[in-house]
């Protein structure tokens, strides 16, 4: 492996730990309603939990309102129970081949968890980012170390010296997310 993959191959994990931290954001609810809230809420299908997204429309009429259209109606009541036993807080209300709910504004309290949820995802994103910069700094020091390779120790330096960047850019971008939503959830 060379320097050039290794650090390519360090940004590529480090990437995937802020989207997936973008993805975990997603779900978390604040006083407006979205999609992602209730996306991937699995439903007992004919005997296999499928995603709700793949059995429903989920459209937002108005801003504390999600409406969701089974694409089989005979599919609504298990929609519902699964809504309900997903512990999100919300009360799906059956209208004729529909379901509507709507999203109250979170207490003040649940607003604290919220955002402690929010920090606490970042920390662990921060984790995983940190430990893709020791794991690089590892092979890079195994590649200076082998003497069957051409690589210099000032190589080796600004090789990690690279990583270091890249890790700092990286929990930046989480941090800069992490002090949004919590803003989001405060301010909604």
């Amino acid at each position: 492996m060379t320097l050039d993959q290794i650090r390519q191959q360090c940004r590529d994990k480090m990437d995937k730990s802020v989207s997936y931290y973008d993805h975990e954001l997603r779900g978390i609810r604040t006083g407006r309603a979205s999609s992602a809230l209730i996306d991937f809420v699995k439903v007992d299908y004919y005997g296999s939990p499928t995603e709700l997204r793949e059995l429903a429309a989920i459209n937002v009429p108005e801003p504390t309102q999600l409406l969701v259209k089974p694409y089989d109606p005979t599919s609504k009541n298990e929609i519902v129970k699964a809504i309900e036993t997903a512990d999100l807080g919300l009360n799906p209300m059956v209208e004729g081949e529909s379901i509507r709910i709507n999203i109250p504004a979170p207490s003040a309290e649940r607003r604290t968890q919220l955002m402690s949820q929010v920090r606490k995802l970042g920390e662990d994103s921060k984790v995983a980012i940190r430990n893709e910069r020791r794991d690089a700094n590892k092979h890079i020091d195994q590649l200076s170390k082998d003497k069957s390779n051409s690589i210099s120790e000032d190589q080796g330096k600004d090789a990690k010296s690279d990583i270091e960047d890249l890790t700092k850019d990286h929990i930046k971008k989480i941090d800069d997310r992490c002090n949004s939503k919590c803003h989001e959830i405060k301010e909604n």
